[in-house]
């Protein structure tokens, strides 16, 4: 099943995704499930995992897929609020799952989403979280850690 996650150097992954209109909520929940259920086969082979973007499976849309402390589907998700405070962490990537690359994140942020039912949520981000959705809405926007690292020697094998 991971296989279907597109790996480093694919063009896609270097794509902007479009939003999703309300309509096509029902249409995308196929690769909502699969995209759940990625995060658990990569949790189980890998050791890690918490999000994963559509982008990542092909799927040029914006829509994220979180499993915490219980699954979340965010569609059109949008940061703002950005802190100025930064922090340095060791960021993996289920398109990169032997390689870490260093990067710096904002310690805090907001974030604005459409949830299943297409209510609009508002969530308080810090820390783990903030950082993990930063690097979940860079996918939509094409954007991956390697490109965010912090210098040229921020990478390292696992």
């Amino acid at each position: 099943m991971i296989e279907k996650i597109l790996l480093l150097g694919d063009p896609k992954l270097y794509e902007i995704s479009l939003p999703v209109d309300e309509y096509e909520v029902e249409l995308l929940r196929p690769d909502t499930e699969l995209l759940h259920k990625l995060i658990l086969a990569i949790k189980e082979k890998y050791g890690f995992g918490r999000g994963i973007a559509a982008p990542q499976i092909g799927v040029m849309k914006r829509l994220v897929c979180l499993d915490l402390d219980k699954r979340y589907t965010l569609f059109n998700p949008v940061l703002s609020n950005l802190s100025k405070d930064m922090f340095d962490l060791w960021d993996d990537c289920m398109s990169f799952p032997n390689l870490h690359v260093k990067v710096s994140r904002h310690r805090s942020c907001t974030l604005t989403y459409r949830d299943e039912n297409w209510e609009e949520q508002i969530w308080e981000l810090d820390g783990d979280l903030s950082e993990l959705l930063q690097h979940e809405v860079d996918h939509l926007d094409g954007i991956l850690a390697t490109m965010r690292a912090v210098d040229k020697k921020a990478f390292k094998a696992v």
